[in-house]
């Protein structure tokens, strides 16, 4: 049978959206809009995903962490209608949700203490640790920005002034394309020149200078002698005449987080949506220009609104976008994969990050990671027990996560990190000695799956199941694992070892779907 919206055209559904539309709460909004743009292609909009399949994603998405298996099993078990709801909001107050999203506010404000950021170890923990702080609080996202842009002082002491260390280049253009880019979304070189140049002047007054502790600086905003005001021109063509006692960042930073501007709010809502959703509704999310225009102009005003709603806190609105149908689709569809993408007709999967995908790995095996600085002032000692979404800096890595695309955290761009498969990652997770010796030493949350229980070693499958795909085996696979075991004989040991290593191979592990 079809379906409501599929039985009514197009149009006539975009019409009816726009007379209701903005009486519903937010995430029902979200879905209106999205489902008038995927009926308009003539496509049909992917079912809601399983509980299985919710608890799991969401649990990647919000915290960047494999759900352990009990959880998912008392989730199932939860017969309230609101139990998805419940979650996102559970999931938004964990410790976790604070790691994870200092890691990507670590990614897009280049973290890093080597070449060629060089913010150097101390530095780098300090701008971390402010970053992770403002994330736990919720600090609304203008007061964050403003902070990141205005700061002045030592950059071991006021943090936020690492933003401007971190600028490849010392010169006002590179601080306006850095800026620019971080919080309007825009790469600056498509500009026209003059208005680049109209922006450069609001960074035009910044000095570093050097004290007598090891490579501590002082970033401040600085009169000429004998100086004279500035004339500026604001990228929406206002100008003004900025006097010579007032520092012009905190006049750009004033123009930039106003309700009214049209790229501050805007530049976050589609960066957030992306996050989500695999991509932007303006896509790239740091590429937005008049000749890239949005897929759907009514979601992402939308979104915008409901940031600025809510005096820009972004925790409300991924809570919004999370407990929205859009996101708890399914990511099987029927329609064309790239149309059905572009207007979010399915959920996109993606494979995990790179420190995501360490961090599982860990878990499921009771194993840890070691990682050091190689750069002697000072010398940066990681405690082994930290998760690899904890990193502070973008110069500490390992081959794991160089194979798996980390990012290098040079440019601040989205599309620095590569969540591509490659064949080299296919190699690693099915040959790798340290694979093997990781699942023979069977610890973590894997160890108790192969101990003997009452169901024999069909149970202890069922375990591994639903601690390595937060799921238990369809009959299909139960059903190819008895006949396995049949014609094999295989011992219970060898049947875990080599199950696991099926499963950790698999797309669905490697992937949020």
């Amino acid at each position: 049978m079809r379906t409501f919206w599929g039985m009514m055209p197009a149009v006539v559904v975009c019409c009816l959206v726009s007379f209701w539309v903005k009486a519903l709460p937010a995430s029902d909004e979200i879905d209106a809009l999205v489902r008038a743009k995927v009926t308009e292609r003539g496509l049909t909009p992917a079912p809601p995903c399983s509980d299985e399949v919710f608890f799991r994603r969401v649990y990647l998405d919000v915290i960047g962490t494999l759900p352990a298996g009990g959880e998912v099993t008392q989730f199932l078990h939860d017969e309230r209608p609101d139990k998805r709801a419940r979650c996102i909001h559970r999931l938004l107050a964990r410790e976790e949700f604070n790691d994870y999203w200092a890691l990507k506010w670590c990614d897009l404000l280049r973290v890093k203490a080597e070449f060629p950021i060089n913010l150097w170890p101390n530095a780098v923990q300090s701008y971390h640790r402010w970053i992770r702080d403002a994330v736990k609080a919720n600090m609304p996202y203008d007061a964050f920005a403003r902070a990141l842009l205005t700061s002045s002082g030592s950059n071991f002491r006021e943090p936020p002034v690492n933003f401007y260390r971190a600028v490849q280049g010392r010169e006002p253009a590179a601080f306006a394309a850095a800026v620019a880019l971080t919080f309007m979304g825009s790469r600056i070189e498509s500009w026209p020149e003059e208005q680049r140049a109209r922006m450069e002047v609001f960074f035009s007054r910044l000095a570093f200078k050097g004290t007598d502790e090891w490579k501590e600086e002082i970033v401040c905003w600085e009169p000429l002698e004998q100086p004279e005001p500035l004339d500026a021109v604001f990228p929406d063509g206002v100008a003004i005449t900025i006097p010579t006692d007032q520092d012009p960042r905190a006049l750009f930073a004033a123009w930039l987080t106003a309700p009214e501007n049209p790229w501050f709010a805007r530049a976050i809502a589609n960066r957030v949506w992306s996050w989500f959703l695999g991509r932007g509704i303006i896509h790239e999310p740091d590429d937005i220009h008049p000749d890239n225009p949005p897929v759907n102009p009514e979601l992402l005003a939308c979104l915008e609104r409901e940031l600025i709603r809510s005096h820009y806190n972004l925790k409300q609105l991924f809570r919004v976008i999370l407990n929205s149908a859009t996101y708890q689709q399914s990511s099987v569809t029927s329609a064309p994969y790239p149309e059905a993408e572009a207007v979010f007709a399915y959920y996109p999967a993606r494979r995990l990050e790179a420190e995501v995908l360490s961090d599982a790995l860990n878990v499921l095996f009771g194993t840890t990671n070691a990682y050091t600085s190689a750069i002697p002032e000072p010398f940066t000692y990681i405690p082994e027990e930290h998760r690899t979404i904890t990193l502070a800096d973008g110069s500490i890595t390992d081959s794991f996560l160089e194979t798996f695309g980390r990012p290098s955290r040079d440019t601040g761009l989205e599309s620095e990190r590569n969540n591509q498969v490659t064949t080299s990652q296919r190699l690693y997770l099915l040959n790798s000695s340290e694979v093997q010796k990781r699942i023979v030493r069977g610890g973590g949350r894997l160890a108790k799956s192969g101990a003997p229980a009452k169901g024999g070693p069909m149970q202890a499958v069922r375990q591994i199941y639903l601690q390595v795909l937060s799921r238990f085996p369809t009959k299909e696979e139960t059903a190819v694992i008895r006949e396995y075991l049949q014609r094999n004989g295989a011992a219970p040991k060898a049947l875990k070892e080599d199950v696991t290593w099926a499963l950790i191979n698999s797309k669905e592990f490697l992937y949020r779907h």
